[in-house]
């Protein structure tokens, strides 16, 4: 028989001290099993952890420390955009505690899967409380002059928002918070060690953001114009001062389709224009279609840049602070000639 919290608790009525007494030992025991919020799954008392990406996972990581058991499902090098769940993720999914991901519309397969394994797991989407920026404010600072001007592609993702939100180390330390907060409230009985990792790695963040405007403040505001693959750097720019001037997708996503031949012609009539010695690729997309825009247009293919995923063990981008250190040297090597 189902009873309500309310309903045993007013059970406890008239009668004897003894019998009150019984009431109440035996109602408290149903109240911490019936009433109390549901368990977090465990395995051999360790916190079972799901992150969505690599560069999530990273940061739930560098949180969460050896209290978690943590499981990424698009790894290093993958592409969260056109991933596709495998039967084992489903199962990994399934069994989680807690599913940390990054929200905005990053996962565009995650709602399915999540549907389909049955999982129980409570899901944190590490975006809360960071204001997301939307494609058409990405363009303001270099639009406001071509108001009218405005191509196909880029109405295609108009107001759109940028789920690219770890490229701004400021938006990366409010998702630490989230995550802190949201192992917390799964595992209280580990929160100081969650608090202590949070703080420490915080403090890295502080001093890699306060590294990356020291070297793009070293380039003249004419230097910091940025032409990569695909629409991942808005927020870089937001933060740092760069202008994003136009990409080879023209799309917030890499399933968008390759450009024509007119747009690719646009494109690099635009990048002579804007008279950049470099044009950039990203590590989660084939750097075919950069190299030709670079080689018509005249200019340098810098390397890449790791823009949705860390890069392979041992790589300059096998960690977020790696990579986010990485990104700015070549970028400021590339556009400072």
């Amino acid at each position: 028989m189902i009873v309500s919290c309310a309903a045993i608790l007013f059970s406890i009525g008239a009668g004897s001290m003894i019998r009150k007494l019984f009431a109440l030992i035996a109602t408290a025991g149903v109240l911490a099993a019936g009433c109390a919020a549901p368990a977090v799954p465990k395995a051999g008392g360790v916190l079972q952890v799901v992150a969505t990406h690599s560069i999530l996972g990273d940061l739930v990581k560098n949180v969460g420390g050896d209290k978690i058991a943590l499981l990424v499902l698009v790894g290093a090098g993958g592409d969260a955009h056109t991933f596709e769940p495998t039967p084992q993720d489903m199962e990994q999914i399934a069994k989680a505690g807690l599913l940390f991901e990054n929200g905005l519309e990053f996962e565009g397969w995650l709602d399915a899967a999540f549907t389909a394994s049955d999982s129980k797991a409570q899901r944190v989407a590490v975006s809360a409380g960071i204001e997301p920026l939307a494609a058409d404010e990405e363009g303001e600072a270099h639009a406001a002059d071509e108001a009218d001007d405005h191509s196909a592609e880029d109405e295609d993702h108009d107001g759109e928002a940028d789920p690219h939100i770890w490229q701004s180390v400021s938006n990366w330390i409010l998702a630490a918070k989230n995550v802190r907060d949201a192992l917390i409230k799964a595992d209280a009985a580990n929160a100081t060690t969650y608090e202590a990792n949070a703080a420490a790695y915080t403090a890295e963040l502080e001093k890699l953001d306060a590294d990356i405007f020291a070297q793009a403040n070293a380039l003249s505001a004419a230097q910091r114009i940025l032409f990569t693959s695909h629409d991942a750097l808005g927020y870089f720019a937001a933060r740092y001062g760069f202008e994003v001037a136009g990409s080879g997708l023209a799309s917030l996503s890499t399933e968008a389709a390759d450009p024509s031949a007119a747009e690719v012609a646009e494109l690099v009539q635009a990048i002579k224009a804007a008279g950049v010695p470099a044009v950039f690729t990203e590590n989660t997309h084939n750097s075919q279609l950069m190299d030709q825009i670079a080689l018509e247009a005249g200019v340098s293919l810098a390397p890449e840049l790791y823009t949705d995923a860390l890069g392979e063990p041992g790589s300059a981008g096998e960690t977020y602070l790696k990579m986010m250190r990485n990104n700015i040297s070549v970028i400021a090597g590339a556009l400072g000639k």
